[in-house]
C-alpha cells in the first residue's frame, strides 16, 4: 500500500479540478499528479534517507509528501517556529535527508552533516518542469511520515506512520470523490501537525480544492473562506476562539455564506467559545475531532447532529454532551483502564487505550508501544458515559494527587469555565507540605471577579479537595502554536517558587 494510490485515484477521476490554491497558485489535481512524481523521481535518485519540509501551507506541500511516498522515502515536515538549534538537533536525527523549505527558515540554520537543502521555489519549480513516468513502491510496513511530536512534556519522538497506518484512516473515514466540484477547504493547521497531513490526504480521496492559509489571522481567515466560496474548514480550539471574538467586535462582519462545515480538534475546546460560534454560525455542521498523532488523526467524533442535541437539551446530561469528543470511530475500538490494566465501566476514568488497524503507536528509535494484543496507550485520561460518549480529563501526567486522591485538572477547569467571568483557566498541581500536592487554578478573566467568589463556584459544585488552594490571574496562558495548553511551563514555574 502507498499514499500515492489516492493522489492517482483523484487524477484519474477529476484530472481538471483544482486540487491546491495557495494566494495566486494553483495546481489541478493533474498537475499535482505531475509534479509528485517528478519530485519522487528526483528524491529517488538522491542518497537521501527522508524528505523534509520547512515551510508554510503552500503547494509545495501536498507535493513533498506524495512525492516522497513515490520516493520510497518516509515525509518529515518540521516546525517552522521552533528555534535553529531546535530544528538542527532534529535535522541531525534524521540525516541524511533533503531538506525543502523557505529561503528565510533555511538562511539562519547551521546545517548538519549529510543535510541537502532545496529553496521551496526551486523544488517547484522543478517539479513542474518535467513530465515523469514512476511506479510507487509497495512495501509492506514502509514508513510514509515520521512526525516529531509537539513536545509539551519535552524533547520530542518521532512517531512513525505506516502507509497502512494512513491509508486505513482514509479509506474508513472518507467517501471517494465525495466532494461536489465547487466545494473547498480552508487548511489553516500548520503542515507538521498531523492534522495538516491528515487535511491532505482526505481532501485529495475526497476530491476537494484545498485552499491553504499560510499564517493564522481570523480575519484574514474570514476573507479567504468569502473570496474562495469555502464550504469546509478545520480548525484548532484557539483558532476558532479567535474568530468567535474577531466576528463579536465586529458586528457588521456575517459569517462567510458558502461555509457548510466547521471540524475542529487538537485540543479542549471550552464550552462558552462552541457555544457562541453554534450562535454565530447556526447554519454550519459543527465535529469535533478527538485524535493523536501516533493514531494517524481522527479515533472519535462528536458529530452535527450529536452537537444540535445537546446545545437544544434542557438535560444536563445529555448537554454536557458538547464537552466531550463523542464516540469513537466504527474502525477504532476503545477503553478507558485503571492503574492496573483493567476496563473500567462507563463514568470511571483512567487511561485511555486505543486500538486500530490506523493505530502506528511505534517512534524512532524506541520501537512499538503498542501491547501484546494491540492496544496503544494514549497517556490521555478521560472516562465513557453510559452512552458511550468520550469524555476527555487532559493528560496522565497532569493528575493531581492530593493526599493520595487522584484528581483531575479537566474536571475543575470544566467548572471553572463555566463562571460567566472566566474567559480562560488552568489547573495544575501546587506542591504542598500538608498534602503532597494541592490544586492550582490560573485564570484569564473576561470580567472582575475575585478569587474568594471562584472557589465558592467550585465548592458549591465539586468536592471540598476539588476547591482550588491558589488562584491566580493572568493576562493569558501559555499554548503552543498547535494550540495545546503547556502544563509543564505553569508546573515548573509553580515548584520553582516554592522551592
Amino acid at each position: 500500500m502507498n499514499l500515492t494510490m489516492l493522489l492517482e485515484m483523484a487524477a484519474d477521476a477529476c484530472p481538471d479540478r483544482i486540487a491546491v490554491v495557495a494566494g495566486a497558485r494553483s495546481l489541478t489535481y493533474a498537475q499535482l499528479l505531475n509534479a509528485a512524481r517528478a519530485a519522487g523521481a528526483r528524491l529517488r535518485a538522491s542518497a537521501c534517507a527522508c524528505v523534509a519540509v520547512l515551510d508554510i501551507n503552500g503547494p509545495a506541500v501536498p507535493v513533498a509528501l506524495f512525492g516522497a511516498a513515490y520516493a520510497g522515502k518516509p515525509y518529515v515536515p518540521l516546525n517552522y517556529r521552533l528555534t535553529a538549534p531546535e530544528l538542527e538537533a532534529l535535522l541531525a536525527r534524521i540525516a541524511p535527508a533533503v531538506l525543502i523549505g523557505g529561503v528565510e527558515y533555511l538562511s539562519p540554520l547551521h546545517l548538519p552533516a549529510g543535510i541537502e537543502t532545496i529553496a521551496t521555489g526551486e523544488f517547484l519549480k522543478a517539479a513542474q518542469s518535467e513530465t515523469v513516468s514512476i511506479e510507487a513502491p509497495d512495501e509492506d510496513g514502509a514508513i510514509a511520515v515520521q512526525l516529531f511530536t509537539s513536545g509539551t512534556t519535552g524533547t520530542p519522538k518521532a512517531a512513525l506512520l505506516l502507509h497502512e497506518n494512513l491509508l486505513s484512516y482514509i479509506l474508513g473515514t472518507v467517501e471517494f470523490g465525495g466532494a461536489e466540484e465547487n466545494d473547498a477547504i480552508l487548511v489553516a493547521v500548520p503542515p507538521y501537525h498531523i492534522a495538516g497531513i491528515s487535511a491532505v490526504l482526505s481532501s485529495t480521496y475526497a476530491c476537494r480544492r484545498m485552499v491553504q492559509l499560510p499564517n493564522f489571522d481570523a480575519g484574514e481567515w474570514l476573507r479567504l473562506c468569502r473570496a474562495h466560496a469555502v464550504s469546509n474548514a478545520f480548525l484548532i480550539p484557539t483558532m476558532l476562539t479567535r474568530i468567535v471574538e474577531h466576528l463579536d467586535a465586529a458586528p457588521a462582519a456575517d459569517a462567510p455564506p458558502g461555509l457548510r462545515a466547521i471540524a475542529y480538534g487538537g485540543g479542549k475546546m471550552p464550552l462558552p467559545v462552541i457555544e457562541r460560534a453554534m450562535a454565530l454560525f447556526p447554519d454550519i455542521q459543527f465535529t469535533n475531532a478527538y485524535g493523536l498523532t501516533e493514531t494517524s488523526s481522527t479515533i472519535a467524533l462528536l458529530g452535527p447532529e450529536d452537537h444540535r442535541i445537546a446545545a437544544a437539551s434542557a438535560d444536563e446530561r445529555v448537554r454536557r454532551r458538547l464537552v466531550s469528543v463523542g464516540r469513537p470511530l466504527d474502525t477504532i475500538e476503545l477503553q478507558v483502564r485503571d492503574a492496573d490494566q483493567r476496563a473500567l465501566p462507563p463514568l470511571e476514568p483512567g487511561e485511555i487505550f486505543v486500538r486500530g488497524a490506523q493505530v502506528a503507536g511505534s517512534y524512532e528509535g524506541l520501537g512499538s508501544a503498542l501491547d501484546d494484543a494491540g492496544w496503544f496507550p494514549t497517556r490521555d485520561r478521560g472516562y465513557l458515559d453510559e452512552d458511550g460518549y468520550l469524555f476527555l480529563d487532559g493528560r496522565s501526567d497532569d493528575v493531581i494527587v492530593r493526599g493520595g486522591e487522584n484528581i483531575s485538572p479537566g474536571e475543575i477547569e470544566a467548572v471553572l469555565h463555566r463562571h460567566p467571568a472566566v474567559a480562560d483557566v488552568a489547573v495544575v498541581a501546587l506542591p504542598s507540605d500538608q498534602w503532597g500536592e494541592a490544586v492550582a487554578a490560573l485564570v484569564v478573566a473576561r470580567a472582575p471577579v475575585e478569587a474568594a467568589e471562584l472557589r465558592d463556584w467550585v465548592k458549591t459544585r465539586l468536592r471540598s479537595s476539588r476547591v482550588p488552594e491558589l488562584i491566580e490571574f493572568r493576562e493569558q496562558l501559555p499554548y503552543n502554536d498547535t494550540g495545546k495548553l503547556l502544563r509543564r511551563v505553569l508546573r515548573l514555574e509553580l515548584r520553582n517558587r516554592a522551592s
